[in-house]
């Protein structure tokens, strides 16, 4: 796609931006913070994006649809949190899906690859003194594909390497040697059959694709961590990033959180989040972009909404509205020199008509998408997962209007800490039933996750082989060079880290 010129957004050139006389301005009395300074109005803890899913307490940006769901609650006088359980008491949560099958002899043993478990045919076996684990699994697992010869009793791999090369084994039932990019290679032990699978030597894997392995006898589990692996990886710029304005070029692409559709269901681009920032010197919301661009950066301009009080309700059920906010959109993106636009609308389908919510968010979503096509520009979705209480997102139907969708599989317990898993691993097995693995990227929320529980999550996207994962977010301590680093560990960023 092409990238647009890059010119500074003047108070007239955003005027004429909102074709038809759309409104820029935001509530009375608002007005843009400068870039390098802390939003005023903001709460102690930053504002994620994404609130996330069936059993998570509301996020405080989602706050105010709460309000608007229960009487008498009140964003000036209640805090979220004693909010959550009357909230989601009264709202059906999705059921969890079918547990992921695994063969009888699991009772006793357990392979955990990233820190969550792995579904194997036949149970690892421990051979004088050398733990033997099914190859086929594991190693599709690791995104390597595996071919067995029935007549040759072989099992062959191939996998394409981050340097370009590629590593090829080649292993035979009984024998000892195996053969590693058609040079011999000696095994502690030969590889058998069992239940149908092939069992070789868990240390194989880390010689032959660079994992971690281990097996810890006393609990019977083995314990495998992938190696890093270049995958797409996506970063929000949102509130209070300004000190990480360096680290951007580490990104395929970064979503700039400087819109939002306000009360009057009209985008603006000024408020207390989410909002069109100053300039802090020489360096302006246009130079941030157009150097992020130059350097190869997918820049994409984000427009946050939610239904706290109707403002996507009245939004999507008002042709004009529609058109004035596609239009301010497009617009908006086109000048500020923007390579595509990341829409995070949330809050949908959580009461009322369901069905209708999803139809009414798909008829704008690809109205949006023939706009944006028109004036070159990509489009990116961040939607609530599909195992939570927000039922307005039509997966299918939106993957087919946009270039990728980010999963938001986070704050399902309130991000007190590192996500349960098993909701994650549903939410992403769950979207793979509606499209297709590589438009799919899996959301982490950095307020939840540890430099160590990262490898959980970003484990789970590369084992599902989706297109990559989505940070939130840049700044407050959250994104840093350090979290950057600790995920290296599991994820090559498009540039190292320095340090």
């Amino acid at each position: 796609m092409s990238v647009v010129p890059t010119r500074r957004l003047t108070a007239a050139a955003l005027a004429s931006a909102l074709l038809a006389g759309a409104a820029l301005s935001g509530p009375a009395g608002a007005s843009a913070s400068p870039l390098a300074a802390p939003v005023a109005a903001a709460p102690a803890k930053p504002l994620p994006p994404f609130a996330g899913a069936a059993a998570a307490a509301p996020s405080a940006k989602l706050f105010t649809l709460a309000s608007s769901v229960l009487p008498g609650a009140s964003s000036a006088t209640a805090a979220p949190a004693p909010l959550a359980a009357k909230l989601y008491a009264s709202v059906p949560l999705a059921a969890p899906a079918a547990a992921v099958p695994y063969a009888a002899a699991a009772a006793s043993a357990t392979i955990l690859l990233d820190g969550f478990p792995l579904a194997f045919p036949a149970a690892p076996q421990l051979v004088k003194g050398t733990t033997m684990v099914p190859f086929r699994a594991i190693a599709e697992a690791l995104n390597v594909p595996v071919v067995w010869d029935a007549k040759a009793k072989t099992v062959a791999a191939n996998k394409p390497l981050a340097d370009g090369s590629r590593r090829s084994v080649l292993l035979r039932v009984g024998s000892k040697q195996a053969q590693l990019d058609g040079q011999a290679a000696a095994l502690a032990q030969a590889p058998v059959q069992s239940g149908g699978s092939v069992l070789v030597p868990l240390s194989f894997f880390s010689s032959a694709f660079g994992a971690q392995v281990s097996w810890d006898g006393a609990a019977k589990t083995v314990r495998i961590l992938s190696p890093a692996e270049r995958v797409y990886v996506k970063g929000y710029y949102a509130i209070s990033s300004f000190s990480q304005v360096k680290m951007l070029d580490r990104f395929d692409s970064v979503a700039f959180g400087w819109g939002r559709i306000g009360e009057d269901g009209k985008l603006t681009l000024s408020g207390k989040d989410f909002y069109w920032p100053s300039a802090s010197g020489a360096t302006t919301p246009e130079s941030i972009v157009a150097d992020a661009s130059a350097a190869g950066v997918n820049t994409q301009f984000m427009v946050f909404g939610a239904d706290g009080r109707g403002e996507l309700t009245k939004l999507l059920g008002d042709p004009a509205l529609r058109t004035e906010a596609i239009q301010g959109i497009v617009s908006t993106a086109s000048i500020g020199g923007f390579r595509s636009i990341a829409l995070d609308f949330e809050g949908l389908g959580l009461t009322g008509d369901k069905a209708a919510a999803k139809q009414s968010f798909t008829r704008f979503v690809t109205d949006l998408r023939t706009a944006s096509r028109a004036a070159g520009l990509g489009l990116s979705l961040a939607l609530h997962p599909l195992n939570g209480a927000f039922a307005g997102y039509d997966y299918k139907a939106l993957a087919q209007q946009s270039d990728e969708i980010v999963i938001m599989a986070y704050a399902y317990e309130g991000e007190k800490g590192p996500e349960p898993l098993v909701r994650v691993d549903e939410a992403i097995r769950l979207a793979l039933k509606e499209t297709d693995r590589s438009k799919l990227l899996l959301g982490i929320s950095m307020g939840s996750e540890t430099a160590v529980s990262l490898r959980g999550p970003a484990g789970l996207a590369k084992r599902y082989g989706l297109k990559g994962i989505a940070l939130w977010r840049l700044g407050a301590g959250l994104v840093d060079a350090s979290s950057l680093k600790a995920l290296e560990g599991t994820v090559q960023l498009r540039k190292p880290v320095e340090g």
